[in-house]
């Protein structure tokens, strides 16, 4: 069985060969660049190698084809033409991060260094614009930088907040027809991101791509825009969806059935002890988008969607469910109301759970390696029966996870084989 079939059979609630694993397919299902770094080290062993910094935002690192086949990933990614800095990934130059790690990076990674030592990163790596993203001196990853100016609420303009919002270009479509013909003989799963349609992801609200971007784009003021401005932001919403369902159109008559997962959103709604949206809020602001956009993918192709919402989204997941969502992401079981076995029995019939596999916060960041290896065998007994699991941990293996634990994490998923 190779790994297309592999991953299908999971999503479609049938018990393939063994688990499917994803490492690298996003952004919301990678590892840290100096993960990656010590992780290729230790298995195969190529002092010389240079991991890429294929997401600069979190500083996410590529999960090469020669590691993809040593630990058995059965994911490939096929994420838009440019980053969440506004460049694409060319222009390969070598970068040492503050911890050391021996890193490449795209030629438009262009950064300045503060009088704090912290790294400022601009967008489109144009240094003539104010910085979009900060790295404190020390740290792992950047911050957005808030280039909001103050909100004149007589004068907002729903065009200023939909900006990045459009129809593909020459430039994408040409990008896409591309990675259409390489992955055409590939025989892994293909996890698409979607361009357009995460309505109201925090992380992209700030538009660290953009070099002058106007609208509400404080992350306290959106969130604050979601109740008071309600008018506002669905007027954003139902034009944004309106041109991803156009760009979702023209996806599937290049990608056609190729694709096996679509990254729909990434919208947290949950925090580590519960909600921090109403679920009538969800129904009247997010779902009326979400059911459209499932829809027609549904309608039209195989694919099977995927929503990411970090925290305790218990009390949400009927609504994901009636909204049309495949698979949940990134299953954060150290969350209140987030046990496996619970969640595996109350909604493994409907949804796949694509995370949940290793406890970033606690257990793989800072247990022990027989802790970690214990955990992974257990959450694959728990999700995996019947199929309806894909094998990450909850959201992105962070920098300074130990090694040790990273090669326990990889043992127990062999060791877990029929």
């Amino acid at each position: 069985m190779n790994s297309r079939s592999r991953l299908e059979m999971a999503l479609g609630h049938r018990e393939p060969d063994r688990v499917p694993v994803d490492f690298g397919g996003s952004a919301v299902t990678g590892m840290h660049v100096a993960a990656v770094h010590r992780l290729r080290q230790a298995v195969l062993g190529d002092k010389k190698y240079r991991v890429k910094v294929v997401e600069p935002y979190q500083m996410l690192g590529e999960m090469d084809p020669e590691l993809r086949a040593a630990l058995d990933i059965d994911v490939v990614p096929l994420t838009p033409r440019k980053t969440m800095f506004g460049f694409e990934n060319a222009g390969w130059q070598p970068l040492t991060l503050f911890d050391g790690t021996p890193v490449q990076v795209p030629e438009n990674f262009v950064t300045s260094t503060d009088a704090n030592g912290d790294w400022l990163i601009y967008p489109e790596g144009d240094r003539s614009v104010p910085p979009s993203g900060r790295m404190p001196k020390g740290a792992h990853f950047f911050d957005s930088i808030i280039r909001q100016p103050p909100v004149d609420d007589d004068h907002l303009n729903i065009a200023d907040n939909l900006e990045e919002f459009g129809l593909l270009g020459a430039a994408d479509l040409a990008f896409y027809r591309r990675r259409a013909r390489e992955l055409a003989a590939d025989e892994h799963g293909v996890f698409l991101t979607m361009p357009g349609t995460a309505f109201g992801d925090i992380a992209l609200v700030p538009g660290p791509w953009m070099k002058h971007p106007r609208g509400i784009r404080d992350v306290e003021e959106w969130y604050v825009s979601t109740v008071a401005r309600k008018d506002y932001v669905r007027a954003i919403f139902e034009q944004q969806c309106a041109l991803g369902l156009r760009n979702i159109e023209t996806l599937i008559g290049i990608l056609g059935n190729r694709v096996q997962a679509v990254f729909i959103t990434g919208t947290d709604f949950g925090t580590q002890r519960g909600l921090f949206i109403a679920v009538a809020a969800y129904r009247e602001m997010f779902k009326p988008y979400h059911v459209r956009v499932n829809r027609l993918i549904h309608q039209k192709t195989t694919w099977k969607t995927f929503i990411h919402s970090c925290g305790s989204v218990r009390e949400l997941l009927p609504e994901f469910i009636d909204a049309g969502f495949d698979i949940l992401n990134p299953v954060q079981c150290s969350a209140a109301k987030m046990d496996a076995r619970e969640l595996k029995r109350e909604f493994g019939r409907h949804l796949t759970f694509w995370g949940g596999g290793a406890n970033t916060q606690q257990t793989l960041a800072f247990g022990t390696p027989d802790e970690v290896y214990r955990e992974v065998r257990e959450r694959i007994e728990i999700f995996g029966a019947g199929g309806g699991f894909v094998f990450d941990a909850v959201h992105n293996v962070q920098a300074t996870t130990p090694t040790a634990n990273m090669l326990a994490m990889f043992k127990a998923l062999k060791d877990s084989r029929r």
